[in-house]
């Protein structure tokens, strides 16, 4: 058990947000790539998540917002080297978004670098490419085969002409099959290299296409841009938060190790985009994560092929076809309904049977029975181990998402309760401690949930201290959350019940309790990270 001192540990004072960055960080980078300090904040319905997003170091912006952005870059890329805004798209992506390499690699051998997008030069040797031309003569369609007279026929570029309709049909089965295809698109004929650009698709294409198109255009600004290490998209994330059209611009770079919150309610991890799993390492999150999807499959083995003995409780592995069990401790029973052996004797057998020569054998080889006992015995005590950390793991993520459940029925206004006791519609600041009591349950639970992923990867040998000591602050942890969500949950509903109007005494008391709670819980949790997440240097391993 840990020493008075080894609770301390958690108690020693720590910034409030962990991070030293300037609180005027946004002002200063107004100018970089996915920063919207304003627009982060338009709506009401934002301002609570653009705040906590101010605190922890990042920003949120829309999906408009990362087009606007990405329109200024095209601008001025299309008016540097003179080509239209969809080839500047095109140049761009090719270098990852990086107007330094296009501009180095443009000025050195703009040759080349048509040749590797699809660029090609003006007919005339001089002026500005076009992004598509019409037929100048009547001409045959090369998929439809139908006629068109000058004018209604299309080429991008190069001498290969195709009508609307067929353009509209490549565009949208190329829009269907992903960014992958459609942004790296080129004329219908197969040998032709000419590139498909922006400026077509808007042209021809169908409404759905076209937006599907801008979208993929905005995605790969942001995740192909981020590949850059010159980039300054490289500190902007989408949120992969299920339809989700938000994004997140990290104004401390790589030090954003705080879980992001984003305004649609998902958490998730900065560095490496997956679910938010502070204290654990992005390391530990990921074989985590692999070793519950591939032990999902052994656990069902287990199940199946393991059993406890129905006297000492001992693990019994079948190992062979016979239904005889018979363990160390010298019981025999049935492994089919594990009844005592003696009741299937002749006709009272009523499970399935096996051979009669396996039933009359009669003994067995003790020492290799133990050696295979032994083994089993480990197997079964790393699968307890593991079944252990999972099961607390999986509780916390479930309480957790009943209370964010909770919480968007208080944001959505689904206070309705509270506001019929006391015959009016509350004000945010009698509802405001509710909700930031449900905001840090949810992300004590998050914590908590992933500190057992942590724990189970110290080594049960070399590190039995620390684990002991990582054991105790999570007693203690769950403990003080327990009485928080206690508080948020029960404490709650029984203030509402009855007719009668809502005791202010009772609810000013109930509040200073909740905000209490809160507070201390906020307090301990922050403390809690910092000690996981120091590896608990001041324990003795």
């Amino acid at each position: 058990m840990a020493s008075n001192d080894d609770e301390n540990y958690l108690l020693d004072d720590v910034s409030e947000d962990g991070y030293d960055f300037e609180e005027n960080a946004c002002d200063d980078d107004d100018d970089a790539v996915g920063v919207d300090c304003e627009g982060a904040e338009k709506a009401g319905e934002e301002t609570e998540a653009a705040r906590l997003a101010r605190k922890r170091g990042y920003v949120l912006e829309k999906e408009d917002d990362v087009r606007r952005r990405q329109a200024d870059a095209l601008a001025k890329t299309s008016e540097l080297l003179s080509v239209p805004p969809g080839f500047a798209a095109v140049l761009l992506r090719h270098f990852q978004w990086d107007a330094e390499r296009l501009q180095d690699g443009w000025f050195s051998d703009n040759r080349r670098v048509r040749d590797a997008v699809g660029l090609l030069p003006p007919a005339s040797g001089g002026g500005v490419p076009v992004a598509f031309k019409f037929n100048d003569r009547r001409r045959v369609c090369g998929i439809c085969f139908e006629s068109f007279r000058r004018g209604r026929m299309r080429s991008v570029g190069c001498a290969h002409y195709y009508c609307d309709a067929c353009w509209r049909g490549y565009l949208r089965a190329a829009v269907e099959k992903g960014p992958a295809r459609c942004l790296s698109l080129r004329c219908p004929d197969p040998p032709c290299q000419a590139a498909v650009v922006r400026e077509l698709v808007d042209e021809v294409a169908d409404d759905e296409a076209k937006e599907r198109y801008a979208t993929f255009v905005a995605r790969s600004f942001v995740e192909e841009g981020s590949s850059s290490s010159k980039n300054n998209n490289r500190l902007v994330r989408w949120c992969p938060g299920p339809g989700c059209a938000y994004v997140v611009r990290s104004l401390v770079g790589s030090r954003l190790r705080e879980a992001v919150v984003c305004a649609c309610g998902h958490a998730f991890c900065f560095a490496c985009g997956e679910e938010a799993h502070r204290p654990a390492t992005c390391e530990t999150a990921r074989a985590w994560c692999a070793k519950n999807s591939a032990d999902a499959e052994s656990l069902r083995w287990v199940v199946d092929h393991t059993k406890h003995c129905p006297r000492c409780r001992g693990a019994i592995q079948k190992n062979r076809g016979c239904n005889h069990m018979r363990c160390l401790c010298g019981h025999q029973f049935c492994w089919i309904c594990l009844g005592d052996w003696a009741t299937h004797a002749g006709g009272n057998y009523n499970c399935h049977r096996y051979e009669k020569a396996v039933a009359e054998e009669g003994f067995v080889d003790e020492d290799a029975f133990s050696r295979r006992q032994q083994q089993a015995d480990q197997a079964s005590s790393a699968v307890a181990r593991y079944v252990h950390y999972y099961e607390r793991w999986t509780a916390n993520g479930a309480s957790g998402k009943k209370a964010r459940e909770d919480l968007d029925g208080l944001e959505a206004g689904g206070i309705e309760a509270f506001a019929a006791a006391m015959g009016r519609p509350p004000t945010e600041e009698e509802t405001g401690f509710l909700k930031a009591a449900y905001a840090q349950i949810v992300e004590s639970r998050r914590v908590l949930r992933w500190t057992y992923a942590y724990v189970y990867y110290l080594d049960p040998e070399r590190e039995a201290a620390k684990r002991e000591f990582c054991e105790f602050i999570q007693g203690e942890a769950e403990s003080s959350l327990e009485r928080l969500h206690h508080c948020a949950e029960q404490e709650w509903k029984d203030l509402l019940i009855g007719d009668a109007a809502v005791d202010y005494r009772a609810y000013d008391k109930y509040r200073t309790k909740l905000a209490g709670l809160t507070a201390v819980t906020r307090n301990y949790f922050d403390k809690l990270v910092t000690g996981f997440e120091s590896g608990m240097t001041e324990v003795q391993v």
